[in-house]
């Protein structure tokens, strides 16, 4: 039995940590090739790290659709929500410099902070914010930040109007707003910006000499990748979004090369050609379990090998083929990405998209499969692109199930100019609505790519467009009455998965003449 057990304890280790030796390049190159042909995908690139090594990289496609510049290793593309393990990491090293603790309370650095419930604002620390376990929803108040004037400060004072839709430390709610909060820790313990903290010491010393926070910068680069979405059928560019008012929970642009370095930094526990860039200890503790995660009935039928799945401080955890894996996505308008890590065995991969789709995922499963199996399953590909056909075909359902909602022959109970008006929304601020060539037309004041005709639907709701933001659905405008038949109050409502407009509660401002 001894020797059994003495046989196991050296064998073992070698099963467990099994792994490729060497990257096959060119069978990796021909397998993703076959894949992106068959998608309306303009370009992609990919990295894979290896220890402290790039072991492969490389561009597919174009920049933009229509054009011929290559996409290459070098191409910026906005990575968006990855940003969360960046102000993780810029936390971790003031926790390393003495200057926090993970399970400081948030009003220690910002006195002025406050949320809904004000138990939950004096109980609210770093570690709360960094794991997404504050109590509100997914997505919640993203319409205060998203392409508005609003400050970054301004943003973190109006998240005391968001109502919380879980106890505190419930439920998993990611919450971008609570990682610009995080964010904005670092400026008021170092007195520098998030951003050049970022620059200054971790950007810098990791050689990303292409990687930026603000598109601002990104646009005065060569080489950078424009957005695309599909409208009616059409892949089209769509612009860039400022994101500097959310910066610390996603404005950071880069390319694969650049953030391969990242992924090496990160697989070295905190350590990059020879330089400590953070602890061991908080590198650990940034890979630590907090907040537990649903796996979905379709995830378990998608990925049988994975039963758990949580998120720590800027990543998210799950396991697959007996490995944990380490990963962030990034949903940026136009743009999707992923980075994953396999500190098992030592690898580590990014995948930057320009386009909105889902064959980031075919990507990502084909390479995960790759290096935990040593082999590729072109099956992904052709999984997906029957899901994302029936993802088309129930919006197109959904769209016919809201256009059969409408009611035919009624009439407004009100006339154009009663309307008229400033309606107010604690959470958001003023949305005007004015009469412009004889309709009323609505225009959400901080935010001005959002605004459109206000078409009648059916008795006080009218239909509205934002053609400047292509890739929201069309919604409704509802007008309701007081008791004393005056309009007091506006609904917005416009369903997509990522802004909750019915937050706003919209009240009219009365008339001062």
């Amino acid at each position: 039995m001894k020797k059994i057990f003495l046989i196991l304890l050296v064998i073992l280790p070698f099963v467990a940590f099994a792994q490729l030796d060497k990257v096959d390049a060119d069978l990796l190159n021909v397998e993703l090739q076959k894949s992106f042909d068959a998608w309306n995908v303009p370009g992609f690139a990919l990295a894979i790290v290896q220890g402290d090594q790039i072991v492969y990289e490389k561009g597919y496609g174009v920049l933009e659709n229509g054009k011929k510049a290559k996409v290459d290793q070098y191409t910026n593309f906005a990575i968006a929500s990855n940003t969360k393990a960046f102000t993780a990491a810029a936390l971790a090293i003031l926790v390393d410099d003495g200057k926090i603790n993970w399970d400081d309370k948030v009003t220690k650095y910002i006195p002025w902070f406050q949320l809904y419930d004000p138990f939950v604002t004096n109980q609210m620390t770093i570690r709360d914010l960094l794991c997404h376990r504050t109590g509100l929803k997914t997505f919640s108040g993203d319409l205060i930040w998203y392409a508005s004037d609003h400050s970054r400060e301004e943003i973190i004072r109006r998240a005391k109007y968001l109502e919380p839709s879980y106890g505190f430390r419930e439920k998993f709610g990611y919450s971008n707003i609570m990682y610009l909060t995080a964010g904005q820790i670092v400026e008021y313990v170092t007195d520098t910006t998030w951003d050049d903290f970022l620059k200054y010491r971790i950007f810098e010393p990791l050689n990303m000499t292409r990687t930026n926070t603000s598109i601002s910068t990104n646009k005065n680069l060569d080489n950078v990748a424009s957005c695309h979405a599909y409208v009616e059928n059409e892949n089209i560019v769509i612009p860039y979004v400022n994101w500097d008012n959310i910066a610390p929970a996603g404005s950071i642009n880069s390319n694969v090369h650049d953030v391969a370095q990242w992924l090496i930094l990160q697989l070295n526990k905190g350590e990059y050609n020879g330089k400590r860039i953070f602890s061991e200890q908080v590198a650990n503790e940034m890979w630590k379990p907090n907040t537990i995660q649903d796996v979905s009935p379709f995830s378990r039928s998608m990925y049988p090998s994975t039963h758990l799945k949580a998120y720590a401080l800027g990543w998210g955890l799950y396991d697959y083929n007996s490995y944990l894996v380490v990963t962030h996505n990034g949903g940026y308008d136009g743009m999707i990405s992923q980075t994953v890590l396999i500190p098992e065995l030592d690898f580590g991969f990014v995948v930057l998209t320009n386009n909105l789709s889902m064959f980031y995922t075919v990507a990502l499963n084909q390479v995960l499969d790759y290096l935990t199996k040593g082999e590729i399953n072109s099956k992904w590909s052709d999984n997906f692109l029957r899901i994302e056909q029936l993802i088309n075909n129930y919006d197109k359902q959904d769209k016919q199930a809201w256009e059969d909602t409408r009611i035919s022959n009624t009439k407004p109970s009100h006339e154009l100019k009663d309307h008229v008006g400033v309606y107010q929304s604690d959470v958001y601020g003023d949305v005007e609505v004015k009469i412009k060539s004889n309709k009323l037309y609505i225009q959400m004041l901080h935010t001005s790519i959002y605004h459109g005709q206000l078409e009648h639907w059916h008795y006080d709701t009218f239909s509205v467009n934002f053609s400047e933001a292509p890739s929201l659905p069309s919604g409704t405008v509802s007008f309701i009455d007081d008791k004393y038949g005056e309009i007091t109050e506006m609904k917005i409502d416009i369903p997509n998965p990522d802004f909750d407009f019915t937050e706003l509660k919209l009240y009219k401002e009365k008339s001062t003449k």
